[in-house]
C-alpha cells in the first residue's frame, strides 16, 4: 500500500545576544541534546507566529521573529525505534524581548544555555540535527530573507477566522 510522505513541520529560532546564542538542552530518546529553540508548527498558525511560541515555552524569553534566516530539510532515524522521519524547517532570527522569570520551560527541556558560536561548532555531536549548526553558519554569513517569502494564506486559521485588524495574514502584510 503506497503511503504519502508527510514531512514533520518546524520551525526554530536563531536568537543572537552579545555574540552569543540562545539554545536549549532537552531530552531526547537519543539523550541531552542541544538545540535552537524549536518546535512543530502548530494547526492555524504561521510559521512565524508558531517560531515565536515556541522560542517563549522553550526558553521563557520572548521573540519577535523579523527575518527568515531560510528553509531546510533534513532525514532522521530514531535509534531506539528505526522511525524515519523528516523534517522541514522554518528557522527564523529577530528580536529578543524579555524574559518571564519563573516560567516553567516546556516538558523535556532541561535548561537553556547562552552558546558562542566555537562552542556550538564544539559540541556538535551532542546537537538535536545537523541542522542546528547549518542554520548558525547561515546566521554568520549573514543570510536573511524577508517574512514576506512566506505566505500564509487565511485559509490555515479554520473556518470563521477574521482577518486582523491591519487587514493581514499575520506576516505583517
Amino acid at each position: 500500500m503506497d503511503q504519502r510522505w508527510r514531512p514533520s513541520v518546524t520551525v526554530a529560532a536563531v536568537i543572537e545576544r552579545d555574540g552569543r546564542f540562545l539554545m536549549i538542552e532537552e531530552e531526547t530518546s537519543e539523550g541531552l541534546r542541544i538545540n535552537n529553540p524549536a518546535g512543530h508548527l502548530d494547526p492555524g498558525e504561521t510559521p512565524a507566529e508558531g517560531c515565536a511560541r515556541e522560542a517563549l515555552e522553550e526558553t521563557a524569553w520572548h521573540f519577535r521573529p523579523t527575518q527568515l534566516l531560510g528553509v531546510y530539510i533534513s532525514r532522521f532515524q530514531r535509534a531506539t525505534t528505526g522511525e524515519d522521519i523528516t523534517y522541514l524547517r522554518f528557522a527564523f532570527t529577530g528580536e529578543l524581548g524579555a524574559e518571564e522569570k519563573g516560567r516553567p520551560l516546556d516538558h523535556g527541556i532541561v535548561r537553556t544555555l547562552w552558546m558562542t558560536p566555537e562552542e556550538l561548532r564544539a559540541t556538535a555531536a551532542r546537537h538535536r540535527s545537523p541542522l542546528v549548526l547549518r542554520c548558525l553558519e547561515d546566521y554568520l554569513a549573514g543570510v536573511r530573507y524577508p517574512l514576506e517569502a512566506i505566505h500564509s494564506d487565511p485559509s490555515i486559521r479554520g473556518p470563521g477566522w477574521e482577518r486582523d485588524s491591519e487587514g493581514g495574514d499575520g506576516e505583517g502584510r
